[in-house]
């Protein structure tokens, strides 16, 4: 029943200790039907089988009054959530709001609270994978190694929770590397400078440019090829630029990582969501490419010519790529241990119009899934001076402190403040006690339980990797992986940025 689900998501959010989240989680999974656990598991974890609905905020501000009796079950709503996903063409939109409202309509309020966070990307319980998976684990009585073991090899941790749940040890050692089946991309952790990315790697290192693109994985079994993002979604019929060039290697047994985007004719990047609206469009896909052409950049190989490389160094997997792929198709890469030469190389990287570089060990195996300590990316910082619109209530380690901002850029002619967005990042202990305190002082207006809107006084200082466009909030557009540098006690709300200065970071 979705109402067990909803509660459990409560539980979870009310109990700051990790162990108790874990014993909630494996509760919950031990009593679902095996038919719905796979729902369970990608709701609990705050996604959708589905992925995308085509649902935003604005379809949900408004919805029907609750029912007083909790009837729907995980697989009546997931139903509803395909039927959604499936609209398309003119009027879907109205009939997408319709039927998400019908299905808001069949649901308690305790139900209709969890379907809201869940639809809008705002279920922050803190069941994320590690505590999933330690549920998981606890339920089916697997190892916790054996589920993160299939979790790198079959990249859907629901689907992976499902088969633990169903049939144990045996069924988490049935998943492989398999060609047609997207893995859990490798992450990069993060560091201030080249320099800095260097000494954490301890030596040589290769630097490969960070394109600002969408990360794309390619299979290929005989002449049929495969493509993924890495969300794992199949995007094949929406690049078929990426299609031919795998199709026109020397191999037919593979798996590549990579990167695609769409470059200007002098070979700049075009903007993020250039790259991101071509990949996303599904209909006359030959009239886009023609406008806005793709191309492909390949930076590792995670199978080639029958053999899995996951386990290989780096550098080994590389030299394999650099034999099967062209070098026209290989990301620029450039191997040293010098951190001057390193800076200059990420100075001409930037220069070029690109994200930055990722520093490389020569020793990391592919690390599915996780951000593995062998990656190391380095970008350029743009700061903003935004201002604090509301704050939400945190939960687990910062349950009973203000914690999530909403962010709002200054529009110039009226005085008022635009939403672009929102953060939890960089936020020290000392930083959630004094903001609690300070915007519990600067709070106005209704208030709920998870949301205190504040008086818009207080600017914050805020690092992101660039703005793109939006319909989430009003501005239409958004910050891109914002996070909090510093409060700014020096300045006024009407010395934030202003709208149309964030604005011009969108070309």
């Amino acid at each position: 029943m979705l109402i067990d689900v909803a509660r459990v998501s409560e539980e979870v959010a009310r109990t700051p200790a990790r162990l108790g989240k874990i014993r909630h989680l494996a509760e919950l999974l031990g009593r679902v039907p095996p038919a719905e656990a796979e729902i369970a598991i990608a709701y609990l974890s705050g996604e959708l089988p589905q992925r995308q609905i085509g649902v935003g905020w604005r379809s949900l501000q408004e919805f029907p009054a609750p029912r007083q009796i909790a009837t729907l079950t995980l697989t009546q709503v997931d139903a509803r959530l395909e039927q959604i996903k499936a609209q398309s063409g003119q009027g879907s939109q109205a009939a997408r709001k319709n039927l998400v409202a019908e299905l808001l309509g069949g649901a308690t309020r305790q139900e209709q609270t969890f379907l809201i966070r869940l639809l809008t990307g705002e279920l922050r319980q803190g069941a994320l994978d590690g505590v999933m998976i330690e549920a998981i684990a606890k339920s089916s009585g697997a190892p916790s190694a054996e589920v993160r073991r299939a979790l790198t090899l079959r990249g859907w941790l629901p689907a992976v929770g499902a088969a633990a749940l169903a049939d144990g040890v045996d069924a988490l050692r049935g998943f492989h590397v398999e060609v047609g089946r997207p893995v859990s991309p490798m992450l990069a952790q993060s560091a201030p400078t080249v320099t800095a990315a260097l000494e954490k790697v301890g030596g040589t290192a290769a630097l490969e440019w960070k394109l600002d693109g969408v990360r794309v994985q390619a299979h290929r079994a005989g002449s049929k090829v495969a493509v993924f993002t890495r969300t794992l979604d199949d995007i094949t019929a929406q690049v078929p630029e990426v299609v031919e060039a795998v199709q026109a290697l020397p191999y037919d047994d593979l798996i590549l990582d990579g990167e695609v985007i769409a470059l200007r004719p002098d070979g700049r990047p075009e903007p993020f969501q250039v790259t991101a609206g071509r990949v996303a469009s599904r209909t006359d896909v030959a009239r886009l490419r023609a406008a806005t052409p793709l191309s492909v950049f390949f930076f590792d190989a995670l199978r080639l010519r029958g053999a899995d490389l996951l386990d290989l160094p780096d550098a080994e997997r590389h030299a394999a790529l650099a034999e099967a792929v062209p070098g026209t198709l290989l990301t620029p890469r450039l191997v040293t241990a010098d951190p001057a030469e390193g800076e200059a190389f990420f100075t001409e990287v930037v220069r070029r119009g690109h994200e930055g570089v990722v520093v490389k060990s020569p020793l990391t195996p592919y690390a599915a899934g996780r951000r593995g300590a062998g990656w190391i990316k380095v970008k350029p910082r743009h700061t903003l001076d935004l201002v604090v619109l509301a704050v939400e209530w945190g939960s687990g380690r910062r349950k009973g402190k203000l914690s999530n901002l909403h962010l709002g850029a200054r529009e110039a002619e009226t005085g008022g403040f635009v939403m672009l967005g929102k953060t939890f990042k960089g936020l020290t202990d000392e930083l959630l006690a004094w903001q609690t305190e300070r915007f519990l002082a600067l709070a106005e207006g209704p208030a709920d339980e998870w949301t205190v809107h504040v008086r818009p006084e207080q600017v914050v200082e805020i690092a992101i990797d660039g703005v793109q466009r939006s319909s989430r909030y009003p501005g239409g557009m958004a910050l891109r992986f914002a996070r909090v540098l510093r409060y700014r006690q020096d300045k006024r709300a009407e010395e934030a940025d202003t709208v149309d200065a964030v604005r011009a970071l969108l070309t």
